[in-house]
């Protein structure tokens, strides 16, 4: 019986184009996943929202994650961060950095 094919192209991480170059193909639904799930491990913050993402020139990605750093009552009082987490091609945390803090119940002007 014969193989069936992966259901996604994108799930093949790297295929050569050109002169023995290796592409990512890493979606973004999977560099969320792996952002979340490295940033939540390196941290020790859970990931409440992903805010933002954006392909990176060399073929990674840049995650924008939101976090509680500071629960309090009533909700809207807790302090929120902002932190890019960004990606190389392979999916792999290359940087990680706090962008801002802010009170749940702030909005932007």
């Amino acid at each position: 019986m014969t193989e069936s094919p992966l259901p996604f192209p994108a799930q093949n991480k790297n295929t050569s184009e050109g002169a023995g170059k290796s592409v990512s193909r890493l979606r973004a639904a999977d560099a969320i996943r792996a952002a979340t799930d490295q940033f939540g491990m390196v941290t020790g913050l859970t990931p409440h929202a992903v805010t933002g993402i954006r392909s990176r020139g060399e073929g990674g990605w840049s995650v924008l994650v939101d976090v509680v750093e500071l629960a309090r009552i009533p909700d809207s009082t807790s302090v929120m961060a902002t932190y890019r987490v960004d990606l190389d091609a392979d999916g792999e945390l290359g940087a990680c950095e706090r962008l801002r803090r802010f009170t749940r119940g702030a909005t932007d002007s």
